[in-house]
């Protein structure tokens, strides 16, 4: 299947590692350009260094996207080296854990660390993506609508995403721009692996009981899963869907764990 998105060029936040890192290679994979969007500076040149030497295009830029004007250096320097953008994956972000009981510091912070900055990547990169009639995709988090525990600053900005994903799906119909939220559930990301091997006296008791919870094949979602979805997203092979929610998750969030 051609999903049209040979040179076409996306920017991916957080796109060197996890869940990020499986949207890189798998829009490469297709022939697009990626530029990524991180702060991580090793493990984002030797995944460049991997991907070029497969033949595939791929760029990056080195900064905090917290940082004031972070997200339009990311734009000025993927148009100002190709010439258009078709897409942007708001993908960076941590479970910080900042609860209820770490108060009004921790909460805001987090918000900062996990919402604002999708805010100003769709704004900086808006007038590109109206000449391109592109696509914007937030990854968000199944924590958003089932809670956690003890993060109420991370499902607060997933949550947040959330309204966004419909808000810019309604404004932006005119200019056939396409808005789509992916909400992972438990999928094993570096990240997902220091948040159980720092959380839990026993981290493989933990993490089987929940695999143990997932009700398709009893295993978790690969980045790659994700990864997939979201490229489709992207392609015109999605070319009617916008202001969708959607699930890669074993049906971890909408089916009776009962069945299992």
């Amino acid at each position: 299947m051609d999903l049209n998105i040979q040179d076409k060029v996306y920017i991916v936040s957080g796109g060197s590692k996890g869940i990020g890192e499986g949207i890189t290679r798998a829009i490469a994979a297709e022939g697009g350009i990626v530029v990524m969007a991180t702060r991580s500076k090793g493990v984002t040149e030797t995944l460049a260094e991997d991907l070029k030497a497969k033949g595939r295009v791929v760029d990056y830029v080195i900064g905090d996207l917290q940082d004031e004007g972070q997200c339009e250096k990311i734009v000025n320097y993927t148009v100002n080296k190709y010439g258009r953008i078709d897409g942007v994956v708001n993908n960076a972000g941590v479970n910080d854990g900042a609860s209820l009981e770490k108060g009004p510091a921790a909460f805001r912070a987090s918000i900062n660390l996990n919402l604002f900055h999708y805010f100003d990547l769709a704004h900086y990169a808006l007038p590109y993506l109206k000449e391109s009639k592109g696509s914007i995709i937030n990854i968000s988090s199944k924590v958003a609508l089932t809670g956690q525990g003890n993060t109420s600053g991370y499902a607060a900005a997933k949550g947040a995403q959330l309204g966004l994903t419909r808000e810019w799906a309604a404004a932006l119909l005119p200019h056939s721009i396409r808005v789509n939220a992916i909400l992972p559930a438990e999928v094993m990301t570096p990240l997902y692996r220091r948040w159980l091997d720092t959380s839990f006296d026993d981290p493989v008791a933990k993490e089987k009981e929940i695999i143990s919870k997932i009700p398709f094949e009893h295993r978790m979602t690969t980045s790659d899963e994700i990864a997939a979805l979201a490229v489709f997203l992207l392609s015109d092979k999605s070319g009617h869907t916008t202001g969708q929610f959607l699930f890669a998750d074993g049906g971890y969030v909408h089916l009776d764990r009962s069945l299992t």
